[in-house]
């Protein structure tokens, strides 16, 4: 039964309705196997005791015949989402001791389901950042290995990403502003899912950047995603932008028939710089969808190259504008003053020590870019190239494409402390092939395809119509039996 971590959750789903082992027996694989695993430093905060009562209660509603597909599932949840009475602080000093006293819809969603809460997973500070340096805890660690040099697991979603990959979950949420869902899943040799905007509530997540972010499932296979992706979506009164429509059967779209589909190759992400073995990748991906029945077309998305700009313009505004609220008065971090401050003194040191360097940065640019005289050259100006960016989507579709076929980053894991020091411009490259999704408002998934010559996962990214998750899982199912990845990384830790 130790190995009972490993299973997924259609696995683990079947085995528990079978009676073949317990929730509370899976729970507790999974907490021996985060014990062992401190040197990945996924969890920032755990919660054995709450995952054991959960687990108890799951099994008595599956004794009950009352089992929903995700009753019993013991999962990680990225430190983003508010957990009612446990430490919820977005990975940053500014929240410290924040224990929310509500929960996310997306995790009572969850917990409403009968799954199990194993603790909270690190992340980049507020979610800013394509490596999982920035988190007050400290780096996590990629399970995946090459000699010893210790790898990112990508971000911001870091710890999810790990926890999934080296199995101290069954599966985890994350969430994409620009994707930190589908750049740390494909690092992983994972799945990761960036449902379409309004899809899942944000409701109870703490805020980045509103008209960007998203939660999505990161699971161990695409079967896993559909399954998780049912129970976290919703229609949310709570949250003004949550789009009130029915939520499909997911795993019931995977049919495995993709033939005369239509799959687009857009010629603007053959990028400069990028390696011969992505390049090899995506025409090999494309050859496994043709395969299974699929039409793969040339296809255009001629505004991509200014995409990433107008990304690092609106994130950084919307930003600045919903870390205002971190003063350090009614909760978290509030600087020692000295004799003779005032409220203003306090506000400037309690920000100051409480946000790290990356988000000071990002709250910097996005004042600047809102401040007077610079509204209309930065900020309108990149709302107007977003908006020419979902055009270009929005042309394609129309032409009868049902996906997108691309990367999903540029290179495989990078090593820790490798990008650290050097121009920041070159950690935001890590976004390139995943900030139009965003910015376009678009369902997206990354799914892993194969290894580089160090051994080391490399995924492709599907990009679908809006609210057509299902014929998109579907593909990437598709996808991910062509490429029959089941490696998986050696046990280092």
């Amino acid at each position: 039964m130790t190995d009972l971590n490993r299973l997924t959750i259609a696995g683990a789903r079947d085995g528990l309705r079978k009676g073949d082992f317990t929730s509370a027996e899976l729970t507790e694989a999974c907490l021996d196997a985060i014990e062992q695993a401190g040197a990945l430093n996924a969890y920032c905060h755990k919660t054995p005791e709450k995952a054991r009562e959960m687990a108890v209660a799951a099994d008595s509603r599956i004794a009950a015949g009352d089992a929903p597909a995700m009753c019993g599932i013991p999962l990680g949840i990225k430190d983003l989402f508010c957990t009612r009475d446990v430490p919820s602080q977005a990975a940053s000093r500014i929240l410290e001791g924040f224990l929310p006293p509500y929960e996310s819809t997306v995790t009572q969603n969850l917990w409403d389901a009968g799954a199990v809460m194993l603790g909270k997973l690190s992340m980049d500070e507020f979610a800013m950042g394509s490596s999982n340096e920035s988190a007050c805890y400290g780096p996590v660690v990629n399970p995946w290995k090459v000699d010893d040099r210790q790898l990112t697991p990508g971000g911001s979603s870091g710890g999810s990403a790990a926890a999934v990959a080296a199995d101290l979950c069954l599966a985890a949420t994350g969430t994409d502003t620009g994707g930190s869902i589908r750049q740390p899943a494909a690092f992983t040799g994972t799945v990761g899912l960036k449902p379409t905007y309004g899809r899942v509530s944000r409701w109870g997540v703490i805020a980045f950047a509103s008209s960007l972010d998203q939660a999505g499932p990161m699971t161990k296979t695409v079967r896993d995603a559909a399954i998780m992706l049912g129970a976290m979506a919703s229609v949310d009164p709570k949250d003004s932008t949550s789009a009130e429509r029915p939520i499909p059967d997911y795993e019931a779209a995977l049919t495995g028939d993709i033939r005369g589909r239509r799959i687009g190759i857009p010629r603007e992400y053959r990028m400069d710089g990028m390696s011969d073995e992505i390049d090899a990748l995506w025409n090999k991906a494309a050859e496994m969808l043709r395969d299974a029945g699929a039409e793969v077309v040339d296809v255009s998305l001629p505004h991509t190259k200014y995409a990433l700009p107008a990304y690092y313009v609106i994130a950084p505004a919307e930003a600045s504008s919903n870390l205002a609220r971190y003063d350090g008065v009614r909760y978290g971090h509030r600087a020692r003053l000295e004799a003779g401050d005032g409220v203003v003194e306090m506000y400037e040191r309690s920000r100051a020590e409480g946000f790290g360097p990356e988000v000071q940065r990002r709250v910097m640019i996005g004042t600047y870019v809102l401040s007077a005289g610079f509204y209309d050259a930065y900020y309108n100006r990149a709302r107007k190239v977003r908006a020419l960016i979902k055009r270009d989507f929005d042309q394609v579709f129309a032409d009868g494409i049902d996906a997108i076929l691309t990367p999903a980053t540029p290179s495989a894991a990078f090593g820790l402390g490798e990008m650290s020091g050097k121009d920041p411009v070159e950690m935001y490259l890590n976004d390139v092939f995943t900030v139009t999704v965003n910015l376009a408002g678009l369902p997206g998934i990354s799914v892993p395809v194969g290894l580089d010559r160090q051994g080391l996962p490399l995924g492709m990214q599907l990009i679908g119509r809006p609210w057509d998750e299902g014929n998109l899982l579907n593909l990437a199912q598709s996808l991910e039996s062509a490429a029959g990845f089941t490696a998986k990384p050696s046990r280092w830790w």
